[in-house]
């Protein structure tokens, strides 16, 4: 990464990354909380009763955009051209250097991600895209400075809709 080698500051500074991660009703802290009796013909227990897809962009500071998917919709480019827009009015307002300096950004290469509209949308927005080889979650840095903390403050906790785990997880 010749930006990281010739300025470090200023490439953390500048740097924007996004994942999706499951939020999950119950997901046990281990498999012994998961096991349960039945029957052997029963069916067999589910990790959990629901779970919520959580679209997380972020910076050195912190959570820029949290956007939780609603039932039924799929993260496309149309979807992901809308959560670019509101990042950029999120950089303008609370991150204004970022936006003037070209923000770098680094996301995985999901079919919305690399989508022709969001090429050019991600141009217009004035990001630069950092490389991420494909099939490479151990170089998304959110499984390592972000996820680990959020899963283990939800992990073994039970919650009954959508509206609850989304309610955790911001705190």
């Amino acid at each position: 990464m010749e930006f990281f080698q010739h300025n470090p500051n200023d490439f953390l500074s500048r740097l924007v990354t996004t994942e999706e991660t499951w939020l999950y009703h119950y997901d046990p802290e281990t498999k012994q909380q998961s096991m349960e009796w039945r029957h052997s013909s029963s069916p067999h227990p589910k990790k959990s009763a629901g779970k919520v897809l959580t679209s997380i962009f972020w910076d050195q500071e912190g959570v820029l955009l949290i956007y939780y998917l609603p039932k039924g919709q799929t993260i496309n480019a149309e979807f992901y051209l809308s959560l670019l827009l509101q990042l950029k009015d999120i950089l303008k307002e609370k991150c204004r250097g970022k936006v003037t300096k070209r923000v770098l950004f680094l996301h995985v290469n999901a079919l919305a991600h690399r989508a022709l509209a969001t090429q050019k949308k991600l141009a217009y927005l004035s990001f630069q895209c950092l490389d991420h080889p494909p099939y490479s979650s151990d170089l998304a840095l959110s499984y390592y400075h972000l996820f680990p903390g959020l899963e283990k403050q939800l992990k073994g906790c039970h919650f009954l809709s959508d509206t609850e785990v989304t309610a955790a997880a911001e705190t």
